[in-house]
């Protein structure tokens, strides 16, 4: 620790990010990337965009994907935000709307990085036991003194809440934000965006990573009142004024442009999903019921960290999580067919050792 580090540096304890590895022969299930590539709308977007304006600085306001976005939810450019990836969106809305001495609310199962932003600035915050099958208990986030931040569907468990439990916790909020984290929200049903006419204290953030492939691009977005989106632009611009470069805005205003695309993608992916679930309760595992890009599981007999390491020495990654509750699970990310079945093929082979 050095003696010119800040009180906020030495308080903080990082986000340790899935591995990424660098090897072509590499089965690469542990990040909940798209296996399959973005748009091709997206890619002739960027290559437009690359022949002629890379000098000029990007639109600091990013009115054209704000309102694209917005069309897509029956909102206006004002009531939508774009940042640097739905992290990036996250951090800036710990700091607008979480205050300090003020005790916040998650999933005690949940995203690691809410403790990491937490931490960082400086918010305490209780984490709120889920059942012993990981659904929500809706009324423990009720008049939370700080406000309350969930993912839906959770990360890592992957179930979804449905909707009426999100209304009950932002109506039993009324003073505080309450913050839906939906990065896997088009893999499930409903998205909490439908109830931001009726609750000025909901703020939905969602990501292009997941649904729409790009992961590289770094574009997540937050929706809500337009008093919620003011706050978080004022953060944005006391930072950075250039969150996202011209390669992304343009990239993502085509991915989102392109819906034939993303819907064929994310049903492809929701049908792999569904046939790997079958296969691996077949082989041993109890898997939860899941609502995105991954599956959560844990076999009967054998221990999820044996398992983690026995596919590693066969080229596939998936993610194990070395914490209380969870430890006997494994997240496995929905990859191609071929993917799914070389990982199937690896388990059935260590498991009949």
């Amino acid at each position: 620790m050095s003696k010119f580090w800040s009180s906020m540096v030495k308080r903080t304890e990082p986000y340790v990010p899935g591995e990424q590895v660098n090897q072509q022969d590499i089965v690469k299930l542990n990040t909940n990337e798209n296996p399959y590539p973005p748009s091709p709308k997206v890619l002739e977007a960027i290559r437009e965009e690359m022949a002629g304006h890379l000098q000029l600085y990007p639109s600091p306001t990013a009115d054209d994907l704000r309102a694209t976005i917005g069309r897509q939810y029956g909102l206006t450019a004002d009531e939508v935000f774009v940042g640097n990836g739905s992290d990036e969106v996250l951090a800036f809305s710990f700091m607008a709307f979480f205050e300090p001495g003020q005790p916040i609310r998650f999933p005690d199962v949940t995203y690691s990085f809410y403790p990491v932003y937490a931490k960082l600035f400086d918010i305490p915050y209780e984490e709120v036991a889920l059942n012993e099958d990981f659904t929500l208990q809706a009324d423990k986030f009720f008049q939370s003194e700080g406000g309350v931040i969930l993912p839906n569907p959770n990360a890592p468990t992957s179930l979804y809440a449905e909707l009426v439990q999100i209304e009950e916790i932002v109506k039993n909020n009324p003073d505080q934000v309450v913050i839906i984290d939906e990065a896997y929200i088009d893999f499930a049903t409903k998205s909490a965006a439908e109830l931001i006419q009726q609750y000025d204290n909901l703020l939905v953030v969602q990501t292009t990573s997941k649904s729409r492939s790009l992961a590289g691009l770094r574009v997540g977005f937050a929706m809500g009142n337009a008093s919620l989106i003011d706050a978080l632009i004022r953060i944005k611009d006391s930072f950075n004024s250039y969150t996202l470069d011209r390669l992304a805005l343009v990239g993502a205003q085509a991915a989102f442009e392109d819906e034939a695309y993303f819907k064929e993608i994310t049903a492809k992916i929701i049908d792999t999903r569904n046939e790997t679930t079958v296969v691996l309760e077949q082989l041993g595992f109890t898997v939860l019921p899941s609502q995105a890009n991954f599956v959560f599981a844990r076999h009967e007999t054998v221990a999820a960290e044996f398992l983690y390491n026995e596919l590693k020495k066969e080229g596939i990654l998936v993610r194990y999580f070395n914490k209380p509750g969870i430890d006997n699970y494994l997240r496995m990310t929905i990859g191609t067919k071929v993917q799914m079945e070389r990982l199937v093929v690896a388990l059935r082979g260590i498991l009949n050792k």
